[in-house]
C-alpha cells in the first residue's frame, strides 16, 4: 500500500466537529444567558475550534472572503475598456470596408466619395453605430461583421427578457425582435392594469411567454427577475465615468433606432420600473481601478458577479437561524468563493442537526430547546474545566491515620475485625497462612489469617448552593462562573456521590429554588434588585430540614452584604443596608446553626462591610469563609467538597 504525504494547503478534509465538541464550544454562551438561539447565532457568526485547535470558519469568515474577492475584482478590471473594445471592433470593420472599397470600386470618383463618407463618421462608438446602420456596405465581410456586432449588443441589452431563449446565445434575428416587441407590449399591459387597480391575467402571459422566464410563477417574480437583470446594465453605467456613461447611453439608443415600436415599448417598461422603484435598491456603483481589459459581454458578466456577491452578502448578514442558513445556495457560494467556502457553509448548516440528532436539542413547535441530557453534558464540561486547572497532588490526597467504613475500597489491607466489610485481600490472607504454617499443602486458614481492604469514609451530605443574583453579580461578570460551579457540583455529585443531595437557590430581592436544568437560562432580567440572604437561609433551612441525618451545609456565593430581609411575606429592601436587615439575617444564621447546618461563604469581593458581616456569620455558625477570584471559584468549592467527603473518622 502506498501512502503519499504533502504539506497542508487548506484543501485537505478535516474530521468534522461532533455534537459533543459543538456543545462544549457553546457552553460559556449557553451558561451566560441561557439563550440557545443567541448561542447558536454567535457560533454561526464566529465559527469555533475543534479539540485539535483547527478552526471551523463562521459566517463572518465567509463575509471576509466575499469582501476580499470583491476587492480583487475592483482592483483588477477597467470598465471603460468595454467601450474601447467596441471601438476596436468598429475600427476593424471600417478597415475591412476601406480595403474592400479600394479593391472593388474601380471608378475614382465613386471610390473617393465612399472613402470620404467613412472619414466623416463620428469618432465615438454610438455615433458610428448610428451612421453605419444606414450605410450601404461595399465589402460583404465588413457588413457581416457589423451585423454580428449589432446582434451581439442587442442581445446583451435585451438579456433581461431572454432568459429561456436559445437564440439569445447566437444573437437576435428579425423574428426575435418582433417577438420581443410583442412580449414587452404584454408586460406593459399587465403593469398598466395593475396601476389602474385591475388584476392582470398572469396565467395567460405565462402560457404564452413562460419559456422565456423559467421558474417564474407571478408578476412580482417576473418583475424581480427582469429588474435584477436590468440593474446590471444600470450598475455598469453608474460605475463608469460621466463621459463613458453618456457614450454607452447613446449607443444603447442607437441599437434599436430602426425599430421605433420596440424602442417605445422598452422606454415605457423602463418608466414602469422607475415608478415601481424595483431597481433602485439593486443599482450599485462599483469603483473599478484596475487595468485588465473587458469586452462588453465580459463587463455584463462581471456586473452579474458583483450583484450576486451583493446578494450573497445580504443573505449571510441576515442569517440568524438554521433555517436562514438553509436558504443559502451552496452552489452559489462555491461559484463565488470556491469549494472550501461551500464546505464551510455545509458544516455550519449541520450544527443544529448534529446537536438535535445527538439528543442535545429538541424541537418544541418552531423552537429548539436544550434537553436534560445537554444540561448534564454542560455540567460534566464545567467539572472537567475546573479540575483541569488543579495540580495532580492537590485533589484530596491527604495521609490519614484512621479509616472509615462503608465507603470505597482502598489499596491498603488490614486484619479482619468483626463488623468490617468482607472485602477479602486473598493474597495477604494466604501469605499470612504460609508464614504461620510454612510451605506445603493443604494450606490451613485460621480467622487470624484473614485480611481485608480498608475503605474510605463516604459520608452522606446534603447541600444547598445559594447563588447571589443581584445586579452587581451580573455587572461584574461573577454570575457566569457561579452558575458553572453550581452545574459542575451537580455533575460531581451525580457521578461520584450519588447518595448526596443538592439544591440550588438563587437570591436577590427574594430567594427561589431552581433545578440544575434551569441554570443555563438563569438571567438577571428575571429578578429585582437586592441581596436577600435572610430569605435564602430560610428556604435552605426548610430544604435541609427534610433530610434525616448526614452532614448538612449551605454554600453561599456572593459579592455583597445583605440589603434585604423578609417582613412576613414581603421583602424589605434598603441601601445602604439597615441594622434590622443584618440582625434578621444573623438570626436566621443562628437557626441554621441550631439545626446543625454549616454555612460556608465564598466572597467574590473583599469590601469592608461584606468581610465584617461574613466574620459575624462564621463566629455564630463555625463555618468557613473564603475570598476567591471568579476564575478560581470552582477550584475552591469543588476541592473543599471532595476533601470533606474524604475526611477520616475514628
Amino acid at each position: 500500500m502506498l501512502f503519499r504525504y504533502s504539506r497542508w494547503d487548506g484543501t485537505q478534509n478535516l474530521s468534522d466537529l461532533d455534537a459533543d465538541d459543538l456543545l462544549a464550544a457553546m457552553s460559556d454562551d449557553l451558561m451566560s444567558d441561557g439563550d440557545l438561539w443567541s448561542a447558536l447565532r454567535r457560533m454561526f457568526q464566529r465559527g469555533t475550534q475543534d479539540p485539535q485547535g483547527q478552526r471551523m470558519p463562521g459566517i463572518q469568515d465567509l463575509l471576509d472572503r466575499l469582501r476580499k474577492r470583491r476587492q480583487e475584482q475592483l482592483n483588477r478590471y477597467d470598465l471603460g475598456s468595454a467601450l474601447d473594445d467596441i471601438k476596436k471592433k468598429l475600427d476593424e470593420i471600417l478597415k475591412t470596408e476601406r480595403a474592400g472599397i479600394e479593391r472593388q470600386v474601380q471608378e475614382p470618383g465613386e471610390r473617393a466619395r465612399k472613402l470620404d463618407a467613412l472619414d466623416k463618421l463620428p469618432p465615438e462608438p454610438a455615433g458610428r453605430i448610428k451612421e453605419l446602420q444606414d450605410y450601404n456596405f461595399t465589402d460583404k465581410d465588413a457588413e457581416r461583421q457589423f451585423q454580428e456586432l449589432m446582434k451581439s449588443l442587442q442581445q446583451q441589452m435585451m438579456q433581461p427578457f431572454m432568459q429561456g431563449m436559445k437564440q439569445a446565445l447566437d444573437g437576435m434575428s428579425a423574428d426575435d425582435m418582433k417577438r420581443m416587441r410583442e412580449m414587452l407590449r404584454d408586460i406593459n399591459r399587465m403593469l398598466r392594469q395593475r396601476a389602474e387597480g385591475d388584476e392582470p391575467d398572469f396565467d395567460a402571459f405565462k402560457e404564452k411567454w413562460g419559456q422565456n422566464f423559467p421558474g417564474v410563477e407571478s408578476l412580482d417574480e417576473l418583475l424581480d427577475q427582469i429588474a435584477r437583470q436590468t440593474a446590471r446594465m444600470q450598475s455598469l453605467m453608474e460605475s463608469m465615468s460621466p463621459e463613458q456613461r453618456r457614450q454607452l447611453q447613446e449607443m444603447m439608443s442607437s441599437l434599436f433606432m430602426k425599430d421605433e415600436r420596440l424602442e417605445a415599448e422598452m422606454a415605457q417598461f423602463a418608466m414602469h420600473l422607475d415608478e415601481l422603484g424595483v431597481t433602485e435598491e439593486l443599482r450599485r456603483r462599483y469603483d473599478f481601478r484596475g487595468d485588465d481589459e473587458l469586452t462588453m459581454r465580459e463587463a455584463m458578466k462581471l456586473m452579474d458577479e458583483m450583484q450576486e456577491m451583493e446578494q450573497l452578502e445580504s443573505q449571510l448578514r441576515r442569517a440568524q437561524t438554521p433555517n436562514d442558513l438553509e436558504k443559502i445556495d451552496p452552489a452559489e457560494v462555491e461559484r463565488l468563493l470556491g469549494e472550501e467556502s461551500a464546505r464551510d457553509l455545509e458544516r455550519l448548516r449541520e450544527i443544529a442537526k448534529k446537536l438535535e440528532e445527538a439528543g442535545y436539542l429538541e424541537r418544541k413547535g418552531d423552537r429548539l430547546e436544550l434537553t436534560a441530557r445537554a444540561i448534564r453534558k454542560l455540567g460534566d464540561k464545567a467539572l472537567r474545566d475546573i479540575f483541569a486547572h488543579l495540580k495532580r497532588d492537590r485533589f484530596g490526597r491527604h495521609a490519614v491515620e484512621r479509616r472509615g467504613a462503608g465507603g470505597d475500597p482502598t489499596d491498603e489491607a488490614k486484619r479482619y475485625e468483626f463488623g468490617d466489610p468482607f472485602l477479602l485481600d486473598l493474597k495477604e490472607t494466604l501469605m499470612n497462612a504460609v508464614e504461620r504454617n510454612g510451605a506445603g499443602t493443604p494450606l490451613r486458614l485460621t480467622p487470624e489469617d484473614f485480611e481485608v481492604f480498608r475503605t474510605e469514609l463516604s459520608t452522606q451530605a446534603s447541600t444547598v448552593v445559594m447563588l447571589d443574583m443581584s445586579r452587581s453579580m451580573i455587572n461584574n461578570g461573577y454570575f457566569l462562573p457561579a452558575k458553572k460551579v453550581a452545574l459542575a457540583l451537580t455533575a460531581l455529585i451525580r457521578g461520584q456521590f450519588p447518595r448526596d443531595s443538592l439544591w440550588i437557590l438563587g437570591f436577590s430581592l427574594y430567594a427561589r429554588e431552581f433545578k440544575a436544568e434551569d441554570l443555563p437560562r438563569l438571567a438577571w432580567t428575571e429578578w429585582n434588585i437586592g441581596t436577600n440572604m435572610h430569605h435564602g437561609f430560610q428556604l435552605s433551612r426548610q430544604l435541609l430540614g427534610r433530610q434525616k441525618g448526614g452532614n448538612k451545609q449551605i454554600i453561599m456565593i456572593t459579592d455583597g452584604e445583605p440589603t434585604a430581609h423578609m417582613e412576613g411575606l414581603e421583602a424589605a429592601f434598603s441601601y445602604p443596608p439597615t441594622k434590622r436587615t443584618f440582625d434578621e439575617t444573623l438570626k436566621e444564621v443562628q437557626r441554621c446553626t441550631r439545626e446543625g447546618i454549616t454555612i460556608n461563604t465564598f466572597m467574590l469581593e473583599q469590601s469592608r462591610m461584606l468581610t465584617a458581616f461574613v466574620e459575624q456569620i462564621t463566629r455564630i455558625n463555625r463555618g468557613r469563609a473564603f475570598f476567591s477570584r471568579p476564575e478560581h471559584l470552582g477550584e475552591y468549592i469543588l476541592v473543599d467538597y471532595v476533601n470533606n467527603k474524604r475526611r477520616s473518622i475514628a
